[in-house]
């Protein structure tokens, strides 16, 4: 029996975190860093850009805002594909609505 491998397109997902000022807030949601990632699902890219966000040696030199944590937002901007929502709840990233950002 043959066994077939199949190869996934990894994509360069433009993605955007949204933090409020405190953590624990409800409301107030601001951009705070917009960067790259690789991946190949945006669930991969979302993992992904946790790791790097969570590991001291891993942020970037100039990201000023806090660890990512529970309540972020994270907006994947695929151009004309549309632009996808995530928080991140205790359990995993659930697709929201769009937000309101001042």
């Amino acid at each position: 029996m043959y066994s077939l491998l199949v190869k996934k397109r990894t994509v360069t997902y433009d993605m955007t975190i949204f933090q409020t000022p405190n953590f624990g807030d409800k409301k107030g949601y601001k951009e705070v860093y917009r960067i790259s990632v690789i991946g190949t699902t945006h669930t991969e890219a979302l993992n992904n850009i946790f790791q790097v966000f969570n590991v001291n040696d891993r942020i970037p030199q100039d990201y000023t805002a806090r660890y990512l944590s529970t309540g972020d937002i994270i907006l994947i901007d695929e151009g004309k594909k549309g632009q996808f929502y995530y928080k991140l709840f205790p359990q995993d990233w659930k697709r929201i609505n769009r937000i309101h950002v001042r």
